[in-house]
């Protein structure tokens, strides 16, 4: 067996052979001959993947794996560890796009002479797309005077990310090379390493900060110029910097930029967003753009001192103490305060205007306590009354990881001499779903699961761009009347009038002057209140009419004295029978792609319209296909354990069934759907089929009993069902209407709005 051969875990078996772990440790007990391991720990052996495929072969069980599954087992299975074969895949990747000549003749040889001499071709087309390697004078492998250059001593902290691998370190990576340029033959050389690069994300979840796609897309449109009369991008940035680059996900969302500059402390880390940022450009937005990433840590030690740029995005560590501290008291770039010691947000704040050309705009997702800790006011104070901070926006939680805390968006302006301060800041709170998407289509309880996504990106934009062209238009008539009116505003909005982007609830710009108090709190919900309750004390009366109206409704059909009888004696069958002789259909939800919405769990146990979405960008390599709802079909919750059905109307057809539930499509010739679901909503039905684990109980459909009745007295029963599914919802209605004009009346009360009688 070669010193250097890829390994392969038992779950990596598992795949391969298409079957479940336990499979592969029954192979292990059962046959003498399979593989012994070859590493690992001895509860996580990991075995020879040559030897695994050999094995698997001669037994039947080889599965037919795809491509691109057999090259990601030899990356995370490879011998120096998965972020090396990735960086190398990357390497070669490049030279497969930007040489494909040079590679078919390199690729041609032996991997013992490959390894050889694609050190030189790789340095060719980094030293391209990257600039040379400062302290590699000669590439490692390369022959000089007849005799081969040792590796090189690492380059300093801030030389350049991606740093050419050896001959030696790159032979054990030939057949994994050879395996992703035929990859990337078939799907394209950054297809290829996005799928390579989101599997190891999500392999070590704990390991990276993830700023997600749609969230930093919209970091990058709030720093791009915009034009007024159609909203599009304008002029797009010329440089952009991000200083904590983590991934490169906020670079990689930035519109045709001309270059991108990034710092990342982890070397790996930053070896791997330049190879992605470079790949990125195969047929994207950052099509032109030079790429400089650098290594090391940005706060003590930045790499780019004397860069200017137009935009600064960033995702900075939250809440770090040792951030430097003690050794930054003099930097020149606290222009605004030094931070203390538990700011070291405001400390990246400093740093990322800093780095801004005048009127150049900077973008930070930031924790919400950096709004309204005490430690930082007097930083937060001159941030406003330099006209340095232009907007705060709260996320919905879910938005971002830590998934449960609702984040913060700052945007800022770099100020200078042609540039007034801006008198008001925008505050904007999307931390409700419901305000974000207008009242409607909202997830009840929020999480990233059920986050109305484009609905809270829209709100955002539509604030922000509308609070932009208000500014640009007040500014505009300052130059031009700079005596304006004692009855106008600092901006020139006339006194009295509402700003064109104040949405009660959800944004407002604020004076700074009322913001300049001892606390000089930020956060935006406590400047922006939520609307009263029931849409205020002028609605109260429509909530009223409406809760009458179906209480009346409520007492129609409320059930009539039940007749009493014995117990009868039915002949029983399960549901799995009848799933067996045809006369139903059982299916599981999942994730699947499209644009119908989806129905959820909550919507079944709240009695709501579906209200769930589509993950924004599905993983690679998913092949769920949607389960689209009919009428009739009876959805269940999975978990819970609770007696809840929902017959599926025209209104919820089309729909999606979502994660967590099950499916029961039955025959309309044989079974009636109301008469399904009264039964599978019986307590002591429940109880009999469910299981119960540690956290919670299990529900399973097959052992639901159902008595054998025909079709005619199946709907006899079905119908007195309907009948208590429309009491019931009326209850929940007049439920809802109900909490509604209470808590309207109390807000009206405490407000004034509304008088005691």
């Amino acid at each position: 067996m070669p010193e250097n051969t890829t390994e392969v875990t038992a779950a990596g078996i598992a795949r391969l052979a298409g079957v479940g772990r336990a499979a592969v440790s029954n192979w292990r007990r059962r046959h003498a001959d399979f593989p012994k391991p070859v590493g690992g720990t001895e509860t996580s052996p990991s075995f020879a993947l040559t030897e695994v495929e050999e094995w698997l072969r001669d037994q039947g069980k080889l599965a037919e794996v795809p491509l691109r599954e057999r090259v990601w087992q030899q990356v995370s299975g490879h011998p120096a560890g998965a972020v090396t074969a990735l960086i190398h895949t990357g390497c070669a990747l490049l030279l497969v796009r930007d040489r494909p000549t040079a590679w078919l003749e390199i690729s041609a040889v032996s991997d013992e002479r490959m390894a050889a001499v694609l050190p030189v071709a790789l340095e060719d087309v980094l030293s391209a797309r990257f600039g040379p390697d400062a302290g590699q004078a000669a590439v490692a492998g390369q022959l000089v005077d007849g005799a081969p250059v040792p590796p090189a001593p690492a380059p300093a902290p801030g030389g350049r990310a991606v740093h050419t691998p050896d001959a030696s370190g790159l032979l054990p990576s030939v057949p994994l090379l050879r395996a992703a340029a035929e990859l990337a033959a078939e799907t394209g050389a950054r297809q290829c390493f996005e799928f390579l690069f989101g599997r190891q994300l999500d392999a070590n979840p704990r390991q990276y900060t993830l700023t997600p796609p749609g969230l930093a897309e919209l970091m990058a449109d709030l720093a791009e110029p915009w034009k007024e009369a159609d909203k599009q991008p304008g002029k797009p940035a010329r440089t952009v910097l991000d200083p904590a680059a983590g991934t490169g996900a906020l670079l990689r969302a930035v519109s045709r930029p001309a270059a991108l500059y990034a710092q990342e402390a982890d070397a790996d880390l930053a070896g791997l967003t330049a190879l992605r940022l470079a790949l990125r450009s195969e047929g994207s937005r950052t099509e032109s753009a030079a790429i400089a990433v650098r290594t090391g840590d940005t706060l003590r030690a930045d790499a780019f001192p004397r860069l200017v740029a137009d935009t600064v995005l960033c995702h900075p560590p939250f809440n770090e103490r040792n951030w430097g501290h003690d050794e930054l008291a003099y930097d020149p770039r606290w222009e605004y305060g030094f931070p203390a010691r538990t700011e070291s947000e405001l400390a990246w704040v400093q740093h990322a205007l800093a780095h801004l050309r005048e009127g150049g705009t900077a973008v930070l997702l930031m924790p919400p306590a950096a709004a309204s800790r005490r430690s930082g006011r007097r930083i937060r104070a001159d941030l406003l009354r330099r006209g340095a901070l232009r907007a705060v926006i709260a996320l919905p939680a879910g938005a971002a990881p830590p998934y449960g805390i609702p984040l913060h968006l700052w945007v800022l302006r770099k100020p200078g001499s042609g540039l007034h301060p801006t008198p008001e800041l925008l505050l904007v709170d999307t931390a409700d779903p419901a305000e974000a998407a207008g009242g409607a289509g909202a997830q009840a309880g929020g999480g990233r699961d059920r986050l109305d996504w484009p609905a809270v990106r829209n709100a955002v934009l539509d604030a922000w761009q509308t609070f932009s062209r208000q500014d640009r238009q007040d500014r505009a008539d300052h130059a031009t009347d700079p005596g304006a009116p004692a009855d106008t505003t600092p901006t020139g909005t006339p006194a009295g009038t509402v700003h064109p982007g104040t949405r009660p609830g959800l944004s407002r710009a604020v004076p700074v002057i009322e913001l300049l108090d001892d606390d000089v709190d930020l956060a935006p919900a406590r400047h922006l209140p939520r609307p009263a309750a029931g849409g205020g004390a002028a609605e109260l009366t429509g909530v009223r009419e409406r809760l009458a109206d179906t209480l009346r409704v409520t007492a129609r059909l409320t059930p009539p004295p039940a007749d009493l009888s014995d117990p009868a004696r039915w002949p029983l069958t399960t549901v799995g029978e009848l799933a067996r002789a045809g006369a139903l259909q059982l299916r599981t939800g999942g994730s699947g792609t499209g644009t119908a919405p989806v129905l959820t769990e909550h919507d079944v146990l709240g009695g709501t319209p579906p209200s769930g979405a589509h993950p924004a960008a599905q993983p690679e390599g998913a092949t769920d296909e949607p389960l689209l709802l009919k009428t009739g079909d009876v959805v269940v919750p999975v978990l819970g354990g609770g007696s809840v059905a929902r017959v599926v109307d025209e209104a919820t057809a089309g729909a999606v069934l979502g994660r967590n539930l099950q499916l029961l499509r039955p025959d309309p010739a044989a079974l009636d759907p109301w008469f399904l679901a009264g039964f599978l909503r019986g307590t002591a039905n429940n109880r009999q089929a469910s299981s119960y684990a540690s956290t919670a109980t299990r529900l399973d459909a097959r052992r639901i009993q159902l008595p054998r009745l025909p079709l005619a007295e199946q709907q006899r029963y079905g119908e007195q069902f309907r009948r208590l599914a429309a009491f019931e919802e009326a209850l929940r209605t007049a439920g809802r209407l109900g909490g509604l004009l209470v808590q309207g009346m109390y807000d009206g009360l405490t407000d004034g709005t509304v008088a005691p009688k």
